[in-house]
């Protein structure tokens, strides 16, 4: 006669973790417990975020349109055509 197969799950402990229905898991009444990675985190990506926006916000133009209005404007100023402001 055969043998029933085993499967490799059954051999382990479940690592599933069944869904309790509340939000993040917290019971409504029961204070949620940081980990220690959280704080961290949260640190890092708030200062890399408002690194990158003033980053952002600082960085030169160099649009081929704003150097063209430059360019422009120094050649009219040279030739007389536009006052010098």
């Amino acid at each position: 006669s055969s043998q029933p197969t085993r499967s490799a799950s059954e051999s382990h402990e479940s690592k599933y973790d069944p869904p309790s229905g509340w939000l993040w898991g917290v019971k409504p009444g029961e204070k949620y417990e940081k980990e220690g990675w959280e704080t961290v985190y949260f640190w890092g990506m708030g200062i890399s975020v408002t690194l990158l926006v003033v980053g952002y916000a600082y960085k030169p133009d160099t649009s081929i349109q704003t150097w063209a209005l430059e360019e422009a404007r120094r050649r009219l100023e040279k030739e007389g055509i536009l006052v010098d402001p």
